[in-house]
């Protein structure tokens, strides 16, 4: 059996975090489901902010997939206020505000 000492038990440690951080980065706007605000039916906007036309209206206890985010209107809900505006489909934003991402930050790539 091969002993490794503290060095290489710590660069091998951060080198798995890196792998799990970017692993994780990359799935997450592909593949990872987040809630709506309780009890709220959420406007859909055609782009980032409340002037943009509603497109449709999501449904109580919605999940979304964010494909990535733009900034946008200032709106307060929910989760506080933001300026963040998640793409969830072609021409389809709602904002950041009553979405559970746990983060008031972005979490995903800018919308090109």
């Amino acid at each position: 059996m091969r002993m490794i000492g503290k060095r290489g038990l710590l660069m091998a440690g951060l080198a798995g975090a890196l792998v799990f951080v970017v692993g994780t980065t990359t799935s997450a706007s592909a593949s990872t489901l987040y809630q709506v605000a309780p009890n709220v039916r959420l406007n859909v906007h055609r782009g980032p902010g409340t002037s943009y036309q509603i497109v449709k209206v999501l449904p109580y206890d919605a999940k979304v997939n964010i494909y990535c985010q733009s900034p946008g209107t200032t709106v307060s809900g929910y989760y506080g206020t933001s300026s963040i505006w998640d793409n969830i489909g072609p021409d389809q934003f709602v904002s950041d505000a009553y979405v559970n991402t746990g983060s008031d930050g972005y979490i995903a790539g800018r919308c090109a």
